[in-house]
């Protein structure tokens, strides 16, 4: 593998790491719904401002979420909706799964 392409694999990489958290899934199809401050995210998952701003954080450094600062506020909002799209496919990937796992529960019970 070259350096180029391993650079590339690399970001992919870190666009994923930044996804790998349940929190952040979360955030990101609340934030496909449209913009969303601090606060409200907080709320609706349920933990404290720092540990949210964090995952935001994470989601920024990653290129995933853009933020605008409004007086004591900051709003969140998807910089590319796009990736709602890989979420579908990790569904398929789901679905398969579980369709492999009830044949082969078929299977032993026969």
């Amino acid at each position: 593998m070259n350096k180029d392409r391993k650079k590339h694999l690399e970001a992919r990489a870190k666009v994923l790491k930044a996804m790998a958290h349940p929190s952040r899934l979360f955030i990101i199809e609340e934030l496909y719904k449209g913009e969303r401050c601090v606060c409200e995210l907080t709320e609706m998952i349920g933990a404290d401002v720092s540990t949210i701003s964090k995952h935001l954080s994470v989601l920024k450094q990653a290129g995933l979420v853009i933020d605008d600062k409004r007086g004591n506020q900051v709003f969140y909002q998807l910089r590319v909706p796009c990736i709602l799209n890989f979420f579908g496919c990790v569904e398929s990937v789901l679905e398969a799964q579980l369709q492999d796992h009830s044949s082969l529960l078929k299977i032993v019970g026969t």
